[in-house]
């Protein structure tokens, strides 16, 4: 539709317009000119069954309250200092993830290569770190759990969730439709907000009912978006390298070079690897943790490239066609991380896919090409799930001090 109507569209949604944007010049505009116009978020049912009410502050409406918890999440989790001070979760929750790859490795090697669930042992190191950063806490030692435990139905309920949260649900669009719940997403929602609830009832303490909401509606939002898009990402990129083998080996041989085969890469060694934050950066332009942003609702009349957008309108910015446009990015369909590393060179990025680069030879069962088909849901998941055969390319002991 881009292609045909042109960077800026507006759809009719039931009762509801939604203006479209995918150019560069359009997105500042709204973002800079027209940012608190725009910094509202309309109240849409995921917000309602699954968001405790919007006081998830993703979906919560712009005021003192959205203001109140974002400062608190980006202090007291996401600031410099706090990354720093508790890199300590990052580094034994890498440690334990590359023991059980090099296990796993030896064990389908024996097995004459027995594909490693990768996609699965991804998310699974993503939700613990982000557990412990949040709640202090790790479900289980093991990457493998039981079908019927806490920390399966909650990963269950979160995949679910973005699932859910991409729907297109009729009541949002026709408010009085709510009553029919057609396709019956509503009802999926109520389901899953159950199973969040009881889960993070279990692990978060708190006094008073009001209070009891806003953590666990907070907790649930960093959990939600700060493990499945991560390991959405990482899945991304490694497909992107299986498929491009050439990649791959400049970024392992970046590694052995500026780090060496006698020594695990460190965070700290991240800002000495270009090529690789070069990789991580042009995967993250081809598939970007959430395709399309979460809608927008304009608070009062205003114009966006010379167009009346009128109170009420609701924004999404197509980021997924924003980062391939042909008038920004040669070639912009293909895969070359190259292109970060001259003229756009300037993105930053931290990588944190080093460590399973260095100590693995990668590579799919019998050769054949990554299936890179994208499925459904906000975070833009794979179609199907990674699996690959590993190989130890590192000395022994160093597996085995970990």
């Amino acid at each position: 539709m881009a292609d045909k109507h042109g960077p800026i569209f507006s759809l009719r949604l039931g009762q509801k317009r939604t203006l479209v944007v995918s150019s560069w010049e359009v997105v500042k505009e709204c973002f800079t000119t027209n940012d608190r116009i725009f910094a509202n978020r309309p109240s849409i049912a995921v917000g309602k069954y699954v968001g405790y009410n919007n006081a998830i502050f993703a979906l919560a409406p712009y005021g003192q309250y959205w203001r109140d918890i974002r400062k608190l999440a980006t202090l007291e989790l996401l600031s410099a200092h706090r990354l720093e001070l508790l890199k300590h979760v990052r580094a034994s929750e890498v440690d334990l993830f590359i023991k059980e790859l090099f296990t796993l490795s030896k064990s389908s090697s024996a097995k004459h290569n027995v594909a490693v669930p990768l996609s699965e042992l991804l998310e699974h190191l993503t939700f613990n770190i982000n557990l412990r950063l949040i709640a202090g806490k790790r479900f289980s030692a093991s990457m493998y759990e039981e079908k019927n435990s806490e920390v399966t139905r909650l990963n269950n309920a979160i995949k679910e969730t973005l699932y859910l949260s991409g729907v297109f649900v009729w009541s949002d669009a026709i408010p009085w439709l709510e009553w029919l719940d057609i396709h019956g997403h509503v009802r999926s929602m109520k389901r899953t907000f159950k199973e969040i609830d009881f889960v993070l009832k279990e692990d978060v303490m708190s006094a008073g009912h009001t209070r009891d909401t806003v953590i666990k509606a907070t907790a649930l939002i960093l959990t939600l978006t700060g493990t499945e898009s991560t390991a959405v990402t990482l899945t991304w990129t490694l497909s992107l390298l299986l498929n491009n083998p050439s990649a791959l080996k400049s970024a392992q041989e970046e590694l052995d070079t500026q780090v060496g085969r006698d020594r695990w890469v460190q965070e700290s060694d991240i800002h000495n690897l270009k090529y690789l934050q070069a990789v991580v950066k042009e995967s993250l332009r081809l598939n970007p943790p959430g395709p399309i942003t979460g809608p927008r609702e304009a608070t009062e009349d205003c114009y966006i490239g010379n167009h009346f957008v009128p109170k009420g309108t609701r924004l999404a910015v197509n980021i997924w066609k924003l980062q391939r446009d042909p008038q920004i990015w040669s070639d912009p369909c293909e895969f070359r991380p190259e292109r970060f590393m001259t003229t756009h060179a300037d993105l930053g990025l931290k990588g944190v896919l080093a460590r399973l680069l260095q100590g693995f030879d990668i590579r799919t069962k019998g050769g054949e090409p990554v299936d890179m088909r994208e499925g459904l849901g906000i975070a833009l998941p794979k179609a199907s799930p990674l699996e690959v055969v590993l190989a130890p390319r590192l000395p022994l002991q160093l597996y085995e001090c970990l």
